[in-house]
């Protein structure tokens, strides 16, 4: 596992989360940590905090929900990309919850637990269990950065943050993606949070 990938992890957690009146203060933590971290993740970190310093938090607000709130393709919550809206997901809520549990540590009551950022804060505390996890859903991931991109979002270089500390290569287009998706990530897992099939709403359209 990279070194840096609970920094990397914690970092991109703060900056996940939807600016609101702590924004600046989490922003400025972030860019203090990363002034001197190498590393091209941690350059991938701050180069969306450059991209966004200085920016209303108002307007940050608005972009974040259009981003993540109002695309199916775009949700920080990790489950709906293998999962959608059936019922199974329920029972992968529910995996997440007892993953959190078992390592000793509590998650918030008033978020999903397979919310990216309390997902990468997790990661960032209990690193192995965390990463396996990440690695888990790494084709939600990829997906989710690829959408991000094609969205032309800054929030796309957290992701390929995120994306760059898990193993094995990152897929090229969506295409590639999917079919990770289908065929699990490129290592072996060790959580307790088996692969799931693809959503429905995700499989690739017919030619």
């Amino acid at each position: 596992m990279n070194d840096t990938a609970p920094l990397i992890h914690q970092a991109a957690s703060l900056l996940l989360l939807h600016p609101d009146e702590a924004w600046p203060d989490r922003l400025a933590l972030v860019t203090t940590e990363l002034k001197e971290q190498p590393g091209a993740e941690a350059g991938l970190l701050r180069a969306f905090c450059e991209a966004v310093s200085g920016a209303p938090v108002l307007e940050l607000s608005a972009r974040y929900i259009t981003t993540f709130d109002r695309s199916r393709r775009r949700t920080l919550h990790l489950t709906y990309y293998t999962d959608g809206d059936t019922r199974r997901r329920g029972q992968s809520l529910l995996s997440w919850r007892q993953l959190y549990l078992t390592h000793g540590w509590q998650p918030p009551a008033d978020e999903l637990p397979d919310f990216l950022p309390l997902v990468l804060e997790f990661a960032a505390r209990c690193p192995r269990p965390g990463q396996d996890a990440l690695q888990g859903h790494r084709a939600g991931l990829e997906l989710l950065r690829l959408a991000l991109r094609d969205h032309k979002s800054p929030y796309a270089d957290l992701l390929e943050a995120v994306c760059r500390t898990l193993p094995g290569a990152s897929p090229a287009n969506r295409a590639a993606a999917l079919r990770l998706a289908r065929s699990g990530p490129p290592t072996e897992t060790v959580g307790l949070l088996p692969f799931p099939q693809l959503a429905p709403h995700l499989q690739e359209a017919p030619r």
